[in-house]
């Protein structure tokens, strides 16, 4: 099954390389070429990636430079975006104009949950896929999902003309009750269904790991923190493909170091990854991946993940340095932790399923004193 698809690695168009808040074009061109002469060719956007950003620099360093033939392009639609029936396909459309493409490799319902998938049902968008489907105009038709198990059987039962499931999928989440990865992934194996998995580092929480959790992978060799996570989640069984969202050279030429010819992880390795796990769940860390989805409704513009960064940041180091971006970096300008009103729109649209307003509540005590 998709065949044209060539590795088990792809690039997720999340967290693209910036300069003066505009995408690095010189750097991204630099990494797509490396990605697709290693022979890579999966890229992954949305809309709302980088505020629409992700979806033009694709169009100008990806879709203008390569023959259509030479990469495999996901969007998705995402519920921000419409209101009504009558408001998917013009989307759609406008999608395909923006990334300068006649269809799409794969279209997924994007970010689906109970209450989003009620939205998409009467607005019939999967309806509405599977006719662009049909019209050509998308090759495969699937979701990504960030809810509990039971909801996504659900789903999958209801539509069963779903080709494949993006999940969240890393060691940490694997066995989390919030999260619940495994369960997710089991009920994708139930169905059928091949997963693609977004966030195998945790929004980089698996890369900068706190002292007491580097030591586990620093006695198995020099291999980076980020390649045990990717290869984790790879090695899961019924993931055929895992998303790096990759914002520099350093990070592409690492992560292709180890997915080019793609090894599990050994007894030995899983037991590293059974030890730093041991380590997460005894610090108490906000499980934010720093996706942003809870800032673009915010009526008071709090840069939320920043403010549970600094929170862990200080959980783990204890020193000056999260006070400071706390107070002269990320709320300088307004948008303390105190300013929340409570209205609950960020926690609605939290993939992690997070008690955002308690805390924040939380982060003003450390650092409103």
């Amino acid at each position: 099954m998709f065949e044209e698809v060539k590795k088990n690695f792809g690039f997720g168009c999340m967290r693209l390389p910036m300069k003066d808040g505009e995408v690095d074009y010189a750097q991204f061109n630099e990494m797509i070429d490396t990605f697709i002469e290693n022979g890579f060719n999966y890229f992954d956007t949305a809309h709302g990636y980088h505020s629409g950003k992700s979806e033009t620099a694709l169009r100008d360093c990806l879709v203008a430079r390569y023959p259509r033939e030479k990469y495999i392009l996901t969007n998705k639609l995402t519920n921000f975006y419409f209101k009504t029936e009558a408001d998917v396909r013009p989307f759609f459309e406008s999608q395909l104009k923006i990334c300068g493409v006649d269809y799409f490799d794969f279209y997924l319902m994007h970010a689906q949950s109970k209450e989003i998938f009620a939205h998409f049902k009467k607005c019939r968008a999967y309806e509405q896929a599977l006719q662009l489907k049909a019209e050509g105009k998308i090759k495969h038709f699937g979701i990504s999902f960030h809810d509990t198990a039971e909801v996504l059987d659900q789903i999958l039962t209801e539509y069963p003309q779903i080709e494949v499931v993006q999940i969240q999928l890393n060691y940490v989440d694997y066995d989390d009750p919030a999260v619940q990865s495994k369960k997710c992934l089991d009920v994708c194996n139930k169905h059928g269904k091949p997963v693609i998995v977004m966030e195998p580092v945790k929004g980089g929480n698996l890369v900068n790991l706190p002292e007491q959790a580097k030591k586990y992978f620093e006695e198995l060799g020099e291999a980076s923190a980020a390649s045990y996570a990717i290869r984790f989640a790879a090695g899961c069984k019924g993931v055929f493909m895992v998303l790096s969202g990759m914002s520099d050279m350093a990070q592409i030429n690492d992560n292709l170091s180890y997915m080019k010819d793609f090894k599990p992880l050994d007894d030995k390795e899983m037991q590293a990854v059974k030890e730093v796990c041991g380590v997460f769940k005894g610090m108490n860390l906000i499980a934010c991946t720093a996706c942003r989805y809870c800032t673009a409704g915010c009526p008071k513009k709090i840069s939320i993940p920043d403010l549970f960064a600094c929170m862990n940041t200080k959980n783990i180091y204890r020193d000056w340095n999260a006070d400071y971006y706390y107070g002269e970096v990320h709320t300088k300008n307004g948008g303390k932790a105190s300013d929340c009103i409570k209205c609950g729109k960020c926690e609605a649209a939290c993939p992690q399923h997070l008690p955002i307003r308690s805390l924040l509540q939380d982060v003003a005590k450390e650092f409103e004193k």
